[in-house]
């Protein structure tokens, strides 16, 4: 008939596999079911709809396009590290409000409340397929992974423990730059971090970066950078300035996979694309790789 060639589309969503019950089409009525929040997700890659418990069995990446989900911290240290081994540093400190930012220390409490974290990095250490290592991981979610005072002194203490220590030192990057509530003492953390990142240079050290999305920003431009060796997952977010600002200034049109890892890979600017499935192997591979330079027989001689 050619009614039907005109008809509506229906109101309704079905899952693979079902079918709405009978009549609903002609009723026109949408079917209303309570779904608890947080048990389905959109994959932004490839539009799939995924249950939360299976994107956790890939470690919260999509099965069909492999697009990375963001994590948290304690999720990023519990696929990380050997089960029971990491020890936090600092994990009650946190920023103040030193330039009186209005609002800002609600923010913060907010941002905690929303975490369960203190700042927007965690630091500790533990133990990576049997051998020792410093680890901090920034987690976006905490205002934007953006780096205030007290979240680059965490950072700089974990780099003087491995310092001192003679462990490698893991860096999980995630953030969106400094943290403009704090104005020049968010800036100064990029100064802080590097200087401590010289120290541990001067040492011997080695210095892991892990770039997840996004990192941008002061931390790109400063510890972000600086590994001995520089990892990245894929599709991750990785510059100092936005795309917008950089063709306005250069007036230029930028590639559309400007500033992601497969980008700065090609370019030079990362040593390895990992897939997050195999960050962990790829890590202890490289830790295994680099004992035999001397810090893993300094830890066993008790130096």
């Amino acid at each position: 008939m050619l009614k039907d060639l005109f008809s509506k589309k229906r109101h309704y969503a079905t899952l693979p596999g079902e079918h709405p019950p009978a009549g609903l089409a002609e009723r026109r009525e949408p079917l209303q079911r309570d779904v608890p929040p947080g048990l389905v997700h959109k994959c932004p890659g490839c539009g799939g709809l995924w249950m939360a418990k299976e994107l956790l069995k890939h470690l919260q990446t999509c099965p069909q396009c492999g697009h990375h989900f963001p994590v948290g911290a304690r999720e990023r240290l519990e696929w990380t590290l050997d089960p029971d081994s990491f020890h936090e540093y600092d994990a009650h400190l946190t920023s103040t409000d030193p330039l009186g930012f209005p609002s800002y220390l609600e923010k913060l409490q907010q941002a905690q409340t929303a975490t369960g974290l203190a700042e927007a990095v965690v630091t500790g250490e533990g133990t990576l397929a049997g051998l020792p290592v410093v680890m901090g991981v920034m987690d976006a979610r905490f205002i934007m992974g953006s780096m205030g005072s007290a979240a680059g002194e965490k950072l700089a203490r974990a780099m003087e423990q491995a310092v001192h220590k003679r462990w490698p030192l893991v860096l999980f990057c995630a953030s969106g730059g400094a943290r403009m509530q704090e104005g020049i003492l968010s800036l100064m953390q990029m100064a802080k971090t590097s200087a401590a990142l010289q120290r541990l240079d001067a040492a011997g050290v080695l210095f892991i970066s892990v770039i997840t999305h996004p990192t941008t920003g002061g931390v790109s431009a400063s510890f972000a950078s600086l590994g001995d060796i520089i990892l990245a997952e894929p599709g991750a977010l990785f510059g100092f300035a936005g795309r917008r600002v950089i063709e306005q200034t250069i007036r230029q049109k930028l590639p559309d996979d400007f500033q992601t890892a497969e980008f700065n890979w090609k370019h030079g600017m990362i040593d390895k694309v990992v897939h997050r499935k195999d960050m962990r192997d790829t890590l202890a591979l490289l830790l295994r790789m680099h004992a035999a330079g001397g810090w893993a027989g300094a830890v066993r001689a008790g130096v």
